[in-house]
């Protein structure tokens, strides 16, 4: 094809709010990739608009209004698309409403913002006529929400399992193969950048239950409900639990997990034993991979970068590139609706969504017990009188001369979650255990084929 041929259709302008990883990115991926991308969609993609709160003199931009001021970003009547680059809730959520309220299409990677306020932000674009695209806000370039809403829109989607926080994700790898305790990788991964100076969003869990409360959402066609997703962080894995699960044929890797039932939705972050033969156990470092089974495709895997700056601008340039496609007629005339924000027409706010406490998985448990005839013959006892099975045990040394305990590894069957919360309760109650019982779910993950 010739280069020299100039686009046809007429230029999307495009206002970027914030300049920093997401915004940044995304403005350097837009002058890179120029022709290439003017070449697919038969028009140019333009930035004329930016706002960031401090200067930024390594970006040329020549002919682009430049401020400090994201509002007048979206005030400017020549912007047709907003990228909203800035994170958090507030501003975030006053800009993308009043973008929406001017008539302009936003591409956001604000998971916290879509997790959190999407439902009434989706609300108002539809009465407005005009895209709030996300795709960036979960796993980065992994193209999983296009996945869900479009490639497999004719399945049924049975569960989803994925690692969607690179930096839990780092932190773990680090811990198993260099046998390194969870506060010392922590340190890295904040010296790399991998982790904020509070990390709490990554470690807890919050910031891959934003994610999972989106994936949830679009795959089973229900309202956005991050209060109802169970949450639990890495920061209570030892080095001994690590070791402990790979002795079993285990790895530890932090999931969100999401599955429908006859009983209603299931949808939970927490560390989670996953078979070593598994091809989640595989996904090491700061990557991301989603696991999905719907009815008709079987299981499918989405793996690759799930954050950096050009991750993620790949996918806020394709949400451009998308909205480009359907602008021949103005922002606000009601065209560009054809794909439900959460990928159903009509939304079932009735499917329940089950507590943490209805979920049936097996457990690994970690017990610290005196090191005395009997006492893991009391154990198995009380376990049994919950009518929990084991399947696998460990016991091993006294883990210091003199102390006169051991640590007693159980792996148990599959069990509803209120029945093994009664049966560790009444096993700390016991005088031959000592102190709390480290307890982490087992996920089989069903269906998918071993590596």
């Amino acid at each position: 094809m010739n280069s020299d041929v100039k686009p046809a259709g007429k230029p999307v302008r495009i206002g970027i709010c914030g300049l920093g990883t997401v915004g940044g990115g995304t403005y350097r991926l837009l002058k890179e990739n120029r022709d290439e991308i003017s070449r697919r969609l038969g028009r140019d993609l333009q930035v004329c608009h930016v706002a960031s709160r401090t200067p930024k003199p390594q970006y040329d931009m020549p002919g682009v209004k430049s401020s400090t001021d994201i509002f007048a970003v979206v005030d400017d009547p020549e912007v047709d698309v907003v990228v909203e680059s800035i994170g958090g809730f507030d501003p975030a959520r006053e800009l993308v409403t009043r973008a929406v309220a001017n008539g302009k299409h936003v591409v956001t990677a604000n998971k916290a913002l879509i997790a959190l306020h999407g439902n009434e932000l989706f609300e108002l674009a539809e009465k407005r006529g005009v895209v709030i695209a996300y795709e960036s806000a979960v796993a980065g370039g992994i193209p999983i929400i296009k996945a869900l809403r479009e490639g497999l829109a004719a399945n049924s989607i049975h569960w989803l399992a994925g690692i969607i926080n690179g930096t839990g994700n780092f932190i773990l790898t680090e811990m198993e193969q260099k046998h390194r305790d969870f506060a010392d990788v922590l340190r890295e991964a904040q010296a790399l950048g991998y982790a904020e100076a509070d990390p709490t969003f990554d470690v807890e869990g919050i910031d891959a239950a934003h994610k999972l409360t989106i994936l949830a959402s679009i795959a089973f066609g229900m309202p956005l409900q991050f209060d109802k997703t169970y949450t639990e962080g890495i920061s209570a894995i030892t080095t001994d639990d690590v070791n402990f699960a790979r002795e079993l044929g285990y790895v530890i890797k932090h999931l969100g997990v999401a599955r429908v039932s006859e009983r209603g939705v299931e949808m939970r972050v927490h560390p989670t034993l996953i078979s070593e033969k598994r091809l989640l156990s595989h996904v090491n470092g700061v990557m991301n991979a989603i696991l999905v089974k719907g009815n008709s495709v079987g299981a499918t895997l989405y793996y690759g970068a799930g954050a950096g700056a050009e991750a993620t601008a790949s996918a806020v340039v394709a949400d451009i590139m998308d909205i480009a496609r359907g602008t021949s007629s103005p922002a606000g005339s009601g065209n560009n609706s054809a794909l439900p924000s959460l990928a159903f027409n009509r939304l079932n706010a009735d499917l329940p969504v089950l507590s943490i406490d209805e979920i049936d998985t097996a457990y690994y448990l970690r017990i610290h017990a005196l090191d005395k005839v009997g006492v893991m013959a009391k154990i198995s006892s009380v376990l049994q009188d919950f009518q929990i099975n084991i399947e696998a045990v460990i016991q091993k040394e006294p883990e210091v001369h003199g102390t006169g305990k051991v640590p007693v590894i159980i792996l148990t069957d599959t069990v509803r979650e209120s029945r093994i919360n009664s049966a560790i309760n009444a096993l700390e109650a016991l005088p031959e255990v000592a102190g709390s019982i480290a307890r982490i779910r087992v996920e089989e993950l069903d269906s998918e084929e071993a590596n």
